[in-house]
């Protein structure tokens, strides 16, 4: 499991085959104080950057072998934590709808004013920041759950499925042990899962 987390700087990454244009951006944004990478290729940017990273991607649409469009599918299949603004000069509105309907945050049509770029990558990281705070959660959570033992995590699913049934008579009869098991077993859970009460439990297994 990528462990993610923000201890990096969020990095602007640059995908766009127009060297001039690639160039001009990283340096704008440079002297702005982003850290900044730049890629001439879809392929490249694939290959070099894992899903450790965070920050935001400008993507050209437009671009030789691999566009715009499947490189937002790839991103999003390596569950790569980079919200995406899409720069076309020749976009569309079909392409724009599907880009914008993939998760893309924005998608600019060249030429563009440097601080509406700016706005939108901004907007990226704050995106990226909640996006970053969730996966760890999940990943916090997923990892209480693997404590878990077997009987354990039976007695969980029981609960969590039939909230109405958690008495220790009820689990006992339903699973063939006794009473005094289940509160064992039970007190386990509670610790392992660093939740109080039953209804934590439920309300956890529900996030």
């Amino acid at each position: 499991m990528t462990q993610i987390s923000l201890q990096k700087p969020l990095t602007v990454f640059i995908v766009d085959d127009d060297d001039d244009i690639r160039a001009s951006l990283m340096r704008g944004l440079e002297k702005r104080g982003y850290n900044v990478e730049g890629y001439s290729a879809a392929s490249s940017f694939l290959e070099d950057v894992g899903a450790d990273r965070t920050g935001c991607l400008i993507l050209d649409y437009g671009m030789p072998g691999m566009n715009g469009l499947e490189l937002q599918e790839a991103v999003a299949s390596k569950g790569l934590m980079l919200p995406i603004i899409f720069i076309s000069g020749h976009g569309g509105i079909p392409v724009t709808v599907q880009a914008i309907k993939a998760g893309a945050v924005d998608f600019l049509e060249k030429p563009f004013r440097q601080r509406d770029l700016v706005e939108r990558i901004e907007a990226c990281f704050e995106l990226c920041k909640e996006l970053v705070a969730k996966k760890s959660a999940d990943q916090s959570l997923e990892s209480r759950f693997r404590l878990l033992s077997a009987r354990e995590r039976e007695i969980a699913e029981r609960i969590v499925q039939h909230p109405s049934e958690v008495s220790s008579k009820e689990l006992a009869a339903r699973l063939g042990i006794s009473p005094r098991t289940v509160d064992h077993h039970r007190a386990q859970i509670l610790s392992k899962l660093r939740v109080k009460s039953v209804a934590e439990l439920i309300a956890l297994a529900k996030k």
